[in-house]
């Protein structure tokens, strides 16, 4: 069923493959509901549907597509969803929802039609960089933020925190416990620092387990969104049509450029193309769609499954190890809501994740100033403002005004004309 001798491969290989990608990925379960909760959103509510969410992706991917892909939430959507799309809208988390769940819905249509490719191939290469380490710098200072080691300040916004603070001591002794893990190339470095940085702090009396340590999987609230009409409603309503726009474009490059790279990294790549590219879309949807409606931010492909590449994964079955090790992870809710709560436990990990994705601007074109500054735009708008839609928004407006003036405005597609309209329109008239 998963080809494994025609991709030279064995059960055990691929179960292997599995259980390192579940450890180096593992730090999802306790990051994602951290941020969601940090909004408003029910820990058991965020826990749960991001177990839900990863689940139905990876098996809709495994099954279909038969790729070592893990489709999970993605970070960088979350905070997104957490700290601009709740903290600024001042709307109810379901409302919110709604729009990850058209987002969804919009994705998995664009996943069964051309204009897929013709979206990605509209966007300048520069602007898709810039994003991806525009994200990182946004999910850094979110976690600088939360650990305490950037603190807030009267006149300047933002200064540094206060290193006698047990929760910025411990944060510090976090990164650098994970950082050392990683330059010793530790498969699951992230989980293994979160483990140790958790026993730290338990024994330092930051940690308690007032709540146990296992119990049932729970959803609070149900089904958060279920009505796709009632969701076009509330995006209506509320002028979200920029988040869903935001939304939508992440998720397009995210899944994407993680796709790409990991099926290249594994040899599966025929003719330099993408097979089943479809269905690989098609499962960040399902992951997305479903997601929203039990109450997690947006879906894409893992960049973390290349570790399980890395340990001879090739095909779905890899995927289907890691399902099943989330879903017995979700009977450790207590366990995972008590190591949440303490953020200097889980901020190593957003600020090292940060530090992977800024590489994105080796990949920038600084020399010609109407390519670069754009990029520059976006970069620095995203942490500045906390938002990612502000920081795509800025890039396409100026793109094609830096072009026109240069007289290349036949080097911009049309879609990024259209685009720069929208998000000047969304800017002025339906910020809030």
């Amino acid at each position: 069923m998963f080809k494994l001798q025609q991709r030279n491969t064995s059960v055990r290989t691929e179960i292997l493959a599995g259980l390192t990608t579940f450890l180096t990925l593992a730090y999802i379960v306790v990051v994602n509901p951290m941020i969601l909760s940090d909004a408003g959103v029910p820990f058991d509510q965020a826990f749960t549907a991001t177990i839900i969410a990863t689940i139905a992706g990876t098996l809709f991917m495994a099954f279909f597509a038969n790729y070592p892909i893990i489709i999970a939430p993605a970070m960088g959507l979350n905070a997104y969803f957490a700290y601009s799309v709740l903290g600024t809208h001042n709307i109810p988390y379901s409302i919110a929802f709604s729009a990850v769940f058209i987002t969804g819905i919009l994705f998995l249509i664009l996943s069964l039609t051309s204009f897929r490719a013709k979206l990605i191939d509209a966007i300048p290469n520069n602007l898709k960089h810039a994003i991806s380490a525009g994200i990182g710098l946004f999910i850094t200072f979110i976690g600088l933020r939360l650990s305490g080691i950037v603190a807030d300040h009267p006149s300047n916004l933002v200064a540094l925190g206060n290193f006698k603070d047990p929760k910025v001591s411990l944060t510090l002794i976090g990164i650098a416990i994970t950082i050392t893990l990683m330059t010793l190339n530790i498969q699951g470095a992230l989980f293994i620092g979160m483990v140790i940085t958790g026993a730290i702090a338990f024994f330092s009396g930051q940690l308690h387990f007032n709540k146990g340590v296992v119990a049932a999987p729970r959803l609070p609230e149900g089904l958060v969104v279920f009505n796709p009409l009632t969701s076009i409603n509330d995006i209506i309503e509320f002028g979200l049509y920029g988040v869903v726009f935001s939304f939508l474009l992440v998720m397009l490059f995210d899944t994407t450029g993680a796709l790409l790279g990991i099926v290249r990294q594994a040899g599966l790549l025929k003719e330099g193309k993408l097979e089943r590219a479809g269905s690989a879309f098609f499962a960040d949807s399902i992951g997305t769609t479903i997601g929203a409606m039990f109450g997690t931010s947006p879906t894409a492909a893992s960049v973390e499954s290349s570790a399980g590449v890395g340990a001879g994964g090739k095909t779905g079955l890899t995927g289907i190890t890691v399902a099943v090790l989330f879903l017995i992870t979700a009977f450790f809710s207590p366990l995972i809501g008590a190591v949440s709560d303490v953020t200097a436990i889980t901020a190593p990990s957003l600020i090292i994740v940060g530090s992977f994705m800024i590489r994105s601007v080796s990949e920038i074109n600084w020399h010609d100033f109407d390519e670069a500054f754009p990029a520059f735009l976006v970069i620095v708008s995203m942490p500045l403002t906390s938002s990612i839609a502000n920081g795509i928004a800025l890039g396409f407006i100026s793109y094609p005004i830096m072009k026109i003036a240069k007289r290349k405005f036949r080097d911009v597609h049309p879609l990024v004309y259209i685009f720069a309209i929208l998000f000047l329109y969304q800017l002025i008239y339906l910020a809030k």
